[in-house]
């Protein structure tokens, strides 16, 4: 299966693994405090729907999404937390049918979408492909936030490799969005599937600032889901070793990141 198709596969099954994990919860433990400040599980499912609609809006009727455009940059610091604040306060078997909906509608738009097809967003428009990707990263961040917050340990499975691609590929926006330059040299990243069974390589075999470690842990990092100091993920060359203090493969502000906990995983 071609990269292509297998990132709207793997978009669909990283959505309904996160799917069983919530279904079943009691009305109470949609309140719990997740890892985010402020935001509890049902704030996590009302951005994933929240987001899902926004890209099904960009996709379907963008100069409908320039509106939304519009409102964010009125907003810049508040309009995410505002859409999840507003998914949050619904029931939660309304607020899980929302964002089902969403991301069902979106799935099936953007796996249909004709090659070169470029959907509009917050940054620079998106392929299709490149969108699936980043829901595939935000749905498995977030439910890292709430496994977290329901004291549930996930596997990891090779549907990580996606988040890998977009840490690796978001690597100088990580320095644009606090204003630094960044390095001109590629740096190389390898990390072990979740298995052990492969290496996935990303840039220059011979570069010398490098990168290397458990794909879980990269993810991790990169979706500023743990601290460094907690993580097996390690590097070669000062600019490399900067880079694992800011990386990001998210859009918008950094945020605080997660507190230390004490050692490497």
């Amino acid at each position: 299966m071609s990269e292509v198709l297998s990132v709207f596969r793997d978009l669909r099954h990283e959505s309904e693994e996160l799917d069983r994990l919530v279904r079943e919860l009691a009305h109470e433990q949609w309140a719990l405090e997740t890892p985010a400040p402020g935001w509890t599980v049902a704030h996590q499912v009302a951005h994933l729907a929240w987001t899902d609609h926004a890209a099904l809006l960009a996709a379907t009727d963008p100069t409908a999404f320039g509106d939304e455009v519009a409102k964010a940059a009125a907003a810049p610091d508040t309009f995410v937390d505002d859409g999840a604040e507003e998914g949050a306060a619904l029931p939660p078997a309304t607020l899980l049918a929302h964002w089902r909906t969403a991301r069902d509608d979106l799935w099936r738009v953007l796996s249909a979408a004709p090659a070169g097809t470029r959907i509009p967003w917050y940054g620079p428009p998106m392929a299709a492909p490149s969108m699936a990707t980043a829901r595939l990263m935000e749905t498995w961040a977030h439910g890292q936030d709430i496994a977290d917050a329901l004291g549930v340990t996930r596997e990891p499975t090779d549907r990580l490799r996606h988040v890998v691609h977009i840490g690796v590929r978001a690597r100088d926006f990580a320095y644009a969005v606090r204003q630094l330059p960044a390095p001109k040299a590629e740096f190389r990243v390898e990390v072990t599937s979740p298995g052990g069974g492969e290496t996935w390589a990303y840039g220059p075999e011979d570069a010398p600032q490098r990168v290397t470690g458990p794909a879980l842990d990269f993810c991790l990092l990169v979706t500023r889901r743990a601290h460094r100091a907690d993580l097996e993920v390690r590097a070669e060359g000062p600019d490399a070793d900067r880079w694992l203090d800011i990386a990001q493969a998210f859009a918008g502000p950094p945020g605080k990141g997660r507190a230390p906990r004490g050692g490497a995983r």
